[in-house]
């Protein structure tokens, strides 16, 4: 039961971050670094936690396995101090997994973003495009006159729409998604 009011207070601190990066693109320090001591201390005085030693492995992992993410600029610091506190209460085999888990939401949630914003859709029209010329000027046995084929043009400004989609990524709704997918399948392993 106490098992189930840490990850209660988990799931709090991680939507409360996913609402504060949906909002802002930014993750508070306060919430991150308060959450990562509030689940060592949880992890260390309660029966059911995982020690004290675990707990603070876990929050290294997080912050070790994203520290190249944030140092290529993929990610921003406070998604990488989100899952570093996740490491905190989940320890570090556990962090391991729901990192996969955290992954697989970012990648969908990039697609699902890069859709919205039209960085997908235009290409795939394009393509479609080129697709339905080349099919008509094979029928007409005509491929090598079609000017479309020689020219692919992208607009003046898709560079800068996709800078922006990648700087403009909430990720961490992502770390919230996939953290809560992982608790939800290891579930019932803390119910037994």
């Amino acid at each position: 039961m106490i098992q189930l009011l840490i990850y209660a207070l988990l799931i709090i601190l991680l939507l409360n971050a996913a609402l504060q990066d949906y909002r802002g693109y930014r993750i508070k320090n306060s919430l991150v670094i308060s959450g990562a001591f509030l689940g060592i201390l949880l992890n260390t005085v309660t029966p059911v936690g995982l020690g004290f030693y675990a707990s603070l492995i876990g929050w290294s992992v997080g912050l070790l396995l994203l520290l190249p993410f944030y140092m290529f600029r993929m990610m921003g610091a406070g998604d990488v101090k989100l899952v570093a506190m996740v490491g905190a209460f989940l320890g570090p085999q556990a962090t391991i997994t729901a990192l996969l888990y955290i992954l697989v939401a970012g990648g969908v949630l990039s697609i699902y973003v890069a859709w919205h914003r039209g960085l997908i859709k235009e290409p795939f029209c394009e393509v479609r495009n080129l697709l339905r010329q080349f099919i008509v000027n094979l029928v007409k046995c005509n491929i090598r006159s079609s000017p479309s084929f020689n020219t692919f043009t992208v607009s003046p400004d898709a560079g800068n729409r996709l800078n922006e989609s990648a700087s403009r990524l909430p990720y961490g709704v992502a770390i919230a998604a996939g953290t809560l997918i992982f608790l939800a399948v290891n579930l019932f392993s803390v119910l037994d």
